[in-house]
């Protein structure tokens, strides 16, 4: 052991967990908070610009949307949203030239073929494959044999994401992506152990995260495939008087559909409320051993640089939780109580949500 591995902190010490989350942007990273949320990016030229802006919630003042199964849908939303907001940043300093940068009106027409497409690929297709699946075999439709039809359905489903994964993976530009994922899972490893974020410290732990949007998306997958093979695709189409193949198959395309911020929900609460806050469970590490897996298609080994951009994005979320916490601290020394719920402003009329019932971002 040299010298200055022998001066490193452990990295296996007790672990605080946190409700940060993040996610990797074009040559950058996106974190989040519970106030506020940053991102950090590489510029042409080498330096690392940062912004930070306040976090806005719908659930700060409305206690439903903090309900179980809800509150997955809240988070998986904003989180959605944020993704865009930091997407467009990256994208506007990612390329070296005007042409090269992609203006908001391009991201988000980006981002709206990217859904169109992800239903087409995700829900349409398999869907028209089981048809063909189940014509061959003589296995009926989804109205004659929902359960079969729901399995096989959900199974091509899972197929097809492992396919786009694997494909996309091929690309520079995405392995590029994919580098920084893995940075941004190190930089919040090093936090939760209450570690200095610095690169050589950082660099010692692994890309995995139990957090992960990754194993988050398989989740829901397979959360999917038992919700939608309860659903009576038989009676509604009886109902609705359908009785061909490709009636049929529409019912069960829109129930899917419909159903998808159920199935969010419920993946947010195994995921991220209930594993996310027993990472140590042997059940729950033997539970999420495949989502950890496929994580190894959806991270790469960072370099240095790429954990400083981490940390810069990291930093602003920090200091703001500490400032803020700092400041309910003397809230209550001068008051004697405890307050109920922990709202600052930054600007007029926007509050971040409470800092007692924060929603928890998935690692992305």
């Amino acid at each position: 052991m040299t010298d200055t591995a022998a001066q490193l902190p452990a990295i296996d010490g007790p672990v605080t967990h946190t409700h940060i989350g993040g996610q990797a942007v074009l040559d950058g990273i996106m974190m989040r908070g519970k106030y506020n949320w940053a991102v950090a990016v590489r510029t042409p030229d080498g330096a690392i610009h940062a912004e930070e802006h306040d976090l806005v919630s719908g659930a700060a003042h409305r206690a439903w949307m903090r309900w179980p199964i809800v509150r997955g849908c809240v988070a998986l939303v904003e989180t959605l949203s944020l993704a865009m907001q930091a997407f467009a940043v990256s994208a506007s300093l990612a390329g070296e030239t005007e042409e090269e940068q992609l203006t908001s009106k391009e991201v988000s027409i980006t981002m709206l073929l990217g859904a169109v497409l992800a239903i087409a690929f995700f829900i349409v297709l398999p869907a028209v494959i089981t048809n063909v699946v189940m014509g061959v075999f003589g296995g009926g439709t989804a109205a004659s044999n929902p359960f079969t039809w729901s399995i096989i359905d959900g199974l091509l489903r899972v197929a097809a994401f492992f396919g786009y994964i694997w494909a996309i993976g091929r690309m520079g530009d995405i392995q590029r992506v994919f580098a920084y994922h893995g940075a941004e899972h190190k930089t919040i490893h090093a936090y939760e152990h209450n570690l200095p974020l610095e690169p050589d410290v950082i660099q010692r732990y692994d890309t995995l995260h139990v957090r992960c949007g990754t194993s988050f998306l398989l989740m829901v997958m397979m959360v999917a495939i038992i919700v939608f093979a309860l659903v009576p695709v038989r009676g509604i189409a009886h109902a609705l008087g359908v009785t061909n193949t490709i009636g049929v198959t529409l019912i069960a395309i829109t129930a899917r559909l419909l159903l998808l911020p159920l199935v969010a929900g419920l993946a947010y609460e195994i995921t991220v409320k209930w594993a996310g806050n027993h990472t140590e469970n042997p059940f729950v590490r033997v539970f999420l051993w495949p989502g950890m897996q496929l994580q190894r298609m959806t991270t790469a080994e960072p370099t240095d640089e790429m954990i400083e951009v981490a940390v810069a994005a990291m930093e602003p979320i920090i200091a703001r939780e500490q400032r803020e916490e700092s400041g309910v601290s003397a809230a209550v020394a001068t008051a004697g109580q405890e307050p109920e719920v922990v709202v600052a402003q930054e600007s007029p009329g926007l509050s971040p949500e409470p800092a007692a019932d924060a929603l928890e971002a998935p690692i992305t």
